[in-house]
């Protein structure tokens, strides 16, 4: 007989990566118990937790679990309003990590799996230099001070109850329902929207929902997980432009694309206080996911064109029932 496969808790289940990861997870012959914030349907596959922080009472999630999977965390808001937006980010990302990695290690948790953030590293990348897992932490954002800081929590835990710990950090996530910016970029691309990016020479890695929840169940299973920090993305990376194309393709319409400089898209941007966005479409973020390959034997099931036009056909359907 084969062993049994570890039962692994989720928290951020019903989100757009917890809701691949657990679907994959059951795939694959695991049990899951979903942890979600609210629920009308609890029960024992399913569990409510409430409000995310310091006080929160994990006890009922993680009876009988062997492997927690921390995808639950305040993400990024396009339009904050929040007094002291870092606190609040701290809240939730830094403090009920915190909380829940106490707990899970009192209760005999076997492995603890945060899905963390590459703005830990940094936001951008120069030419020939891509991030690594040596890399120095220079996270800018707000989202990525809180990631960055959970992380330290979490070694933190890790050194005073010995339990394991394994770090992802993923960049940029597309797929099927895929929020934010990339759910704009599509909406974009599908009403025809003309865009002044014909000819970026930028370079950005990508990876899709898919890829990364085969990611992470390689994380729960392999041995060579343990106490590591991994940065995981497609193998191929795309320009903008060519992620444009690729979305226009899969969708039957045309790219509206124009070429335009960069310098006074750049300096409208800082004036209406959205650099971010540009510094997504023009800017370059290249990582090496060598170490994830050689150590877990792990390479990503679907190229990133394939990830692309399946999150694009999704859009298709929703946008045409």
């Amino acid at each position: 007989m084969k062993p049994a496969k570890a039962r692994v808790l989720v928290t951020g289940a019903n989100g757009f990566i917890g809701k691949t990861l657990c679907r994959e997870l059951r795939d694959s012959g695991y049990w899951v118990r979903e942890a979600i914030r609210k629920s009308d349907d609890a029960h024992s596959d399913v569990i409510a937790v409430g409000d995310i922080g310091r006080d929160t009472d994990w006890s009922g999630a993680l009876e009988r679990i062997q492997v927690v999977i921390h995808l639950a965390a305040r993400a990024h808001i396009l339009d904050n309003k929040t007094a002291d937006p870092l606190a609040a980010f701290r809240a939730v990302n830094v403090e009920g990590t915190k909380q829940l990695a106490q707990q899970a290690a009192q209760s005999g948790i076997q492995r603890f799996i945060f899905v963390s953030s590459i703005g830990v590293l940094g936001s951008s990348t120069q030419v020939g230099e891509p991030f690594t897992t040596h890399s120095v932490p220079a996270p800018r954002s707000h989202y990525a001070i809180a990631k960055w800081e959970a992380e330290q929590a979490l070694q933190q835990v890790r050194s005073e109850t010995g339990f394991e710990i394994v770090i992802v950090r993923p960049p940029l996530v597309h797929g099927a329902g895929a929020p934010g910016n990339m759910r704009r970029l599509l909406k974009w691309v599908y009403r025809g929207v003309p865009l002044p990016l014909a000819s970026t020479g930028n370079r950005r890695s990508l990876i899709g929902v898919d890829n990364l929840a085969d990611f992470l169940i390689h994380c729960v299973v392999s041995p060579a997980a343990a106490n590591q920090t991994f940065i995981v993305s497609d193998e191929q990376d795309l320009s903008t432009t060519e992620l444009i194309r690729l979305l226009a393709n899969a969708m039957n319409r045309p790219a509206r694309l124009f070429p335009a400089p960069e310098a006074p898209i750049r300096l409208l941007a800082q004036i209406i206080g959205k650099e971010n966005i540009v510094d997504q479409l023009w800017g370059s973020l290249v990582i090496d996911s060598s170490k994830a390959y050689k150590d877990l034997k792990w390479s990503p099931p679907f190229t990133a064109a394939e990830g692309i036009e399946k999150m694009a056909q999704a859009y298709l359907e929703g946008v045409e029932k």
